[in-house]
């Protein structure tokens, strides 16, 4: 979901320890630049480009590759230069998450939104010497319009989370060998939600409901299926409408949990495992433009090479300047050293 609203101009824009002074009603909020930008996707004049995820080639790190979608016609490949290595065709996806599993290929699942009444799940496994995507079938994502999905591997068992717009996250064990998977548990939140994301050290899944806040669930299959509302919209520190969320894994516990914070254009950092308010940033204009109304981010921490020190975030811009053909989104590329800094993160 979009709102357009707009705020004062950034100070300083660029420095990545550039700060806006607060509102009566808003804390401090920090202003970092992006260091790279995406092609923008292909659909133009409307709000296409959505949701990224990262795959980390840990043994050259500057060929790590990005799968984003356009919800309106398919998805994008990117290298790290922003340049597009392939497209797959596929309607109107909305989400997207992958799973590297070793010996398996790199898993990539996408909520399909085509049927709005029955939700599926779309799977390919991600050719990252080639940079495209194979087409390995789809699963049942439950009845319902198909808005999110994440992905997380117990043991032996891959599970997708597929959020459907009107509240209900179905678990679906997830046989990409088949092509094929199967709802396992279905767990509710009131009103509309979409980003979500687990922790696989401690099978936390989180869950924005774009009106409410961040939830957290017990993400394994036996586990009461009741969430408990971590991090509340509070006009202050999160506004609504809450989006993607990433995390940014560090040592047996903690680390940061990152929320798109639609409403204002501006992230939100909790830290982990007492979702705790740290601090929140906004991407301001730089060498590249600043971001607004961002739907979806991906964070991964590791070596992306010099020029995305400590790990990469992603996140989309749906109010990208307008290019030949018509205004068209894209996502921005930070590095997450950056926003380490600007908020003095450990």
């Amino acid at each position: 979901m979009r709102r357009f609203l707009s705020f004062a101009a950034l100070l300083l824009a660029g420095c990545a320890t550039t700060i806006e002074q607060p509102s009566a009603t808003q804390v401090t909020t920090a202003v970092v630049a992006a260091r790279g930008e995406t092609v923008p996707v292909g659909t133009a004049n409307a709000d296409a480009a959505d949701d990224p995820a990262i795959w980390r080639n840990h043994r050259n790190p500057n060929a790590s590759l990005i799968v984003a979608t356009d919800k309106k016609a398919g998805l994008y490949v990117y290298g790290l230069d922003g340049r597009v290595r392939s497209f797959v065709t596929a309607g109107q996806v909305n989400n997207v998450d992958l799973l590297d599993l070793g010996r398996d290929g790199v898993l990539v699942v996408a909520s399909d939104r085509n049927d709005v009444a029955t939700a599926k799940l779309q799977m390919y496994r991600l050719d990252t010497i080639a940079g495209k995507l194979v087409a390995l079938g789809s699963a049942p994502g439950g009845a319902g319009e198909g808005y999110g999905v994440c992905l997380w591997r117990s043991g032996s068992d891959v599970f997708a989370f597929s959020v459907l717009k009107e509240g209900a996250v179905h678990q679906v064990r997830l046989d990409p060998r088949a092509g094929s998977g199967t709802i396992v548990r279905t767990l509710r939140v009131a009103t509309q939600p979409e980003g979500c994301v687990v922790d696989p050290r401690s099978a936390q899944l989180y869950v924005g409901e774009e009106a409410a806040g961040i939830w957290r669930f017990d993400a394994r299959r036996s586990a009461p299926t009741g969430g408990e509302l971590v991090a509340r919209v509070d006009t202050k520190r999160l506004f609504a409408d809450v989006e993607g969320l990433a995390l940014a894994p560090r040592g047996r516990t903690g680390g940061y949990l990152v929320a798109s914070s639609q409403g204002d254009n501006a992230y939100v950092v909790y830290s982990l495992p007492d979702v705790r308010f740290v601090g929140r940033f906004r991407i301001g204009p730089g060498r590249f433009d600043g971001t607004e109304e961002t739907d979806g981010i991906g964070l991964v921490l590791g070596d992306f090479g010099p020029q995305y020190p400590g790990g990469l975030l992603v996140v989309q811009d749906g109010l990208e300047q307008p290019a030949e053909g018509g205004e068209r989104q894209n996502f921005k590329l930070v590095a997450w050293r950056d926003v380490k800094q600007a908020l003095q993160l450990k």
